[in-house]
């Protein structure tokens, strides 16, 4: 027997409701045509579609999705109890795609794929470093936080601490305010520092949750870096947008004759330097404070054969549907340079993380590039995103990373 609702009502279009059927969690203002009962920010609504209800989700009148479900079934009731489940399940998932050394540095929780909205906890072996962007995610996050420590630990892992990494302008959007810092409750304290050390595919480094990327490190490219490492072994390499060094890092340990490694940051080359003395790679490896596109123009200009292998790692050139054009011009770019100064017969490995630049549209990009650079491409790998970073299918914004691997002959 269904429970009496309790919830505010939001009464929702045609077209959302497609979306919903579809399997969508978001809802956007200009979708909802009417509300029933008081909705507060924060809290929770029901979404219905006529007399059928679709599903329950955190409302916020200040955010342009204003509802993000959470749940589609009208029986769950929304207690400590059900986020708990929300985040043993999540955990568990990560235990089976993610085992033995690899979770400890992984992925916990991705927001719309674990069904926690606007939620990213990634971890760093005892540290947690959390990402809100969802304002009913922030109200509850006590309940979240501590169900995090506990599962953890009553699997045996240890939790030093958790970060909060709310320094996203993002939140803005959500009439959040942006702050980082330790979390501290009963039974949570903070260590020391916010400098731990990692370990991925057998490289060490340091991750600094206060001030590194995004929660810290990127960890989405793991299995990418071990299939660059794959098929390094006697290559010269150019790493190109560098940021720490994992990509160069990667091919230098599997067997790279040389690695030069590039950024425009002078902070990220001097990480990227850190990293390679402390796993013993930094007498194969040297490294540029240099824009990439200008860099790879002066290369092309000086006709270089220097390198048999280059790797494209840029950050993301778009974050809207209005600039994916222009981005598209700019992934050509730096593609096309590449594949112009490869050999014959020499790889590239190149990537976007833009889920805007979409897979199509991507392929397209390099298929142009080579018919300009007069060359074919045989793919090696397609990959996409660690598991860690679930996509689902039926919530296309998950679906962001493509990394391919080409012989350029």
């Amino acid at each position: 027997m269904k429970q009496q609702r309790q919830y505010p009502k939001v009464m929702i279009s045609p077209k959302a409701e497609r979306s919903v059927k579809n399997g969508h969690p978001w809802i956007y203002g200009e979708e909802i045509r009417k509300t029933e009962g008081e909705p507060h920010n924060g809290g929770l609504v029901d979404v219905f579609a006529g007399n059928a209800y679709m599903g329950t989700g955190f409302y916020n009148s200040a955010s342009k999705i204003t509802v993000r479900l959470i749940s589609r079934n009208a029986n769950d009731v929304f207690d400590a109890r059900f986020w708990r489940r929300r985040v043993e399940y999540a955990i568990n998932y990560r235990r089976t795609v993610m085992p033995g050394k690899d979770f400890s540095c992984c992925r916990l929780i991705h927001g719309e794929a674990d069904q926690m909205p606007g939620l990213t906890v990634d971890r760093y072996g005892g540290i947690l470093s959390v990402q809100i962007a969802c304002l009913g995610m922030e109200l509850i996050k006590d309940t979240i936080y501590r169900a995090l420590w506990d599962v953890l630990t009553e699997m045996g892992e240890t939790v030093i601490g958790i970060y909060e990494r709310n320094d996203l302008a993002l939140r803005l959007r959500e009439g959040l305010t942006e702050y980082k810092g330790w979390y501290l409750s009963d039974g949570i304290s903070a260590p020391e520092s916010a400098v731990t050390e990692i370990c991925e595919n057998g490289i060490r480094y340091l991750v600094d949750v206060e001030n590194g990327q995004k929660t810290g490190f990127f960890l989405d490219q793991k299995y990418n870096r071990a299939a660059v490492a794959r098929i390094s072994k006697g290559k010269k390499v150019l790493d190109c947008f560098t940021h720490t060094g994992s990509f160069g890092l990667n091919a230098a340990f599997g067997g790279a004759e040389h690695v030069t490694c590039v950024d425009v940051s002078q902070t990220a080359i001097d990480m990227a330097k850190e990293n390679a003395i402390r796993n013993g790679l930094d007498g194969k490896m040297d490294f540029l404070c240099e824009d990439v596109f200008d860099l790879l123009t002066k290369l092309a200009e000086q006709k270089c054969r220097d390198y048999d292998f280059i790797i494209l790692d840029p950050p993301a050139f778009t974050k809207s549907r209005q600039t994916v054009h222009a981005a598209s011009r700019g992934y050509k770019e730096i593609n096309l340079k590449a594949m112009k100064l490869l050999p014959r017969g020499g790889y590239l490995a190149t990537c976007s993380c833009s889920h805007f630049m979409t897979d199509e549209m991507f392929r397209k990009m390099l298929s142009s590039a080579a018919k300009d650079a007069a060359v074919s491409l045989r793919q090696i790998e397609a990959r996409q995103q660690a598991p860690d970073h679930p996509i689902l299918w039926n919530v296309p914004e998950t679906d962001y990373l493509k990394f391919y691997i080409f012989q350029v002959v």
